[in-house]
C-alpha cells in the first residue's frame, strides 16, 4: 500500500489555447503522478460537466480556477490517506463527494484530473507503464485507429455541419500498417484538395477543412483519396462519422446549412441511413441529439 499524501492542481492551457486542469498526486513512497484533462470543442447535453469560471475578464469565461480550488481543498482532503492502488474506491469517493448526476458541483474536469493522476502515480509506484498497470499481464493489442481527415462543425470554420469524417484501416494487420495507411491517405487527400481548388487549411483536430456543397461530397473526396493512395474502400479502409449533432440541432430540427436542409429526427435518421447504405460507413458517433 502507498498512501496519497498530497494533491496539487493548477490551471494550464490545452492544445486549443483554452484553460484546463492539471493535477499532481504525491504518494508516501515519493513518487508522483501528473495528469491534464482533455476538452472537446463540442459536448453533448448529457455529458459530464466541465466546471468553467464564467468570468469574462479571464480567458473569455473559460477559466478553471474554481475546479482547481475544488481539487486543492475538498478533493484533496477527501483522498489523502487513501491507497492509490485502489482506483475503484478512489473514483467512487470522488463521485459520492460530488453528489450530482453530471459531476457539476466539483466539475468533471477536476474529478478526472485527479483520477488519472492517481492511476499514473500508482503505476509509477508499482514500477509499471500505465497501460500494463491498467491492462494486467495478458497480451496487449493496440486498438484500430480512427483518423479524422476532414473536419467540420465546431472543429472548423467551413460549410460542413458534421464534425468528423474519419478513416478506419480495417485491413491492416498491425498498428504500424494502419498508421502508414492513414498517413498515405491523408497526403493523397491534400493533393486532391489542391488539385480541385479546395483549401488545405486544417481544423481543430488536424483534418482538412474544405468548403464543400454537401456531406456526401466530403465522403466522395475521401473515397477518391483512398483509391489514389492504392487502397480499396470497403475492404482495406472503412469510414466513420462523428456528427456531434447537438451542435446543429435547433428548435426541433437538424439544420444542414450547406445543403439548405432542416430535418426532423426521423428525416435526419433517414439521411444518415442513406449515407450508410451508399458508402462504406461502419460507425456513427452522436448521430442524434
Amino acid at each position: 500500500m502507498s498512501s496519497i499524501i498530497d494533491v496539487v492542481a493548477r490551471e494550464i492551457l490545452d492544445s486549443r489555447g483554452n484553460p484546463t486542469v492539471e493535477a499532481d498526486v504525491l504518494l508516501e513512497s515519493g513518487v508522483m503522478g501528473r495528469a491534464a484533462v482533455p476538452s472537446g470543442a463540442s459536448t453533448g447535453e448529457k455529458e459530464a460537466l466541465e466546471l468553467r469560471d464564467g468570468d469574462k475578464s479571464r480567458y473569455l469565461g473559460k477559466g478553471v480556477l474554481k475546479a482547481v480550488e475544488n481539487i486543492n481543498t475538498e478533493i484533496c482532503e477527501a483522498i489523502i490517506g487513501l491507497d492509490a492502488a485502489d482506483q475503484a474506491f478512489i473514483d467512487k469517493t470522488l463521485i459520492e463527494l460530488d453528489g450530482t448526476e453530471t459531476k457539476s458541483r466539483l466539475g468533471a474536469n477536476a474529478m478526472l484530473a485527479v483520477s488519472m493522476a492517481v492511476a499514473r502515480a500508482a503505476a509509477e509506484d508499482a514500477g509499471l507503464p500505465l497501460y500494463r498497470y491498467l491492462g494486467g499481464a495478458g497480451p496487449m493489442a493496440l486498438p484500430l485507429p480512427m483518423m479524422n481527415v476532414i473536419n467540420g462543425g465546431a472543429h472548423a470554420n467551413n460549410t460542413l455541419d458534421i464534425q468528423e469524417f474519419m478513416i478506419m484501416p480495417v485491413g491492416a494487420q498491425t498498428f504500424r500498417e494502419a498508421l502508414r495507411c492513414g498517413a498515405e491517405i491523408f497526403h493523397s487527400l491534400k493533393k486532391l484538395c489542391n488539385s480541385k481548388g479546395y483549401a488545405t487549411t486544417v481544423g481543430d483536430e488536424g483534418g482538412f477543412a474544405p468548403n464543400l456543397a454537401s456531406h456526401e461530397d466530403a465522403i466522395k473526396l475521401i473515397l477518391e483519396a483512398i483509391d489514389a493512395a492504392g487502397y480499396v474502400a470497403g475492404q482495406d479502409v472503412m469510414l466513420a462519422l462523428d456528427c456531434a449533432s447537438s451542435e446543429f440541432y435547433k428548435d426541433g430540427k437538424y439544420h444542414l446549412t450547406a445543403e439548405g436542409l432542416q430535418l426532423s429526427s426521423e428525416q435526419f435518421a433517414d439521411y444518415l441511413e442513406t449515407l450508410v447504405n451508399n458508402y462504406p460507413i461502419i460507425s456513427i458517433e452522436d448521430g442524434m441529439s
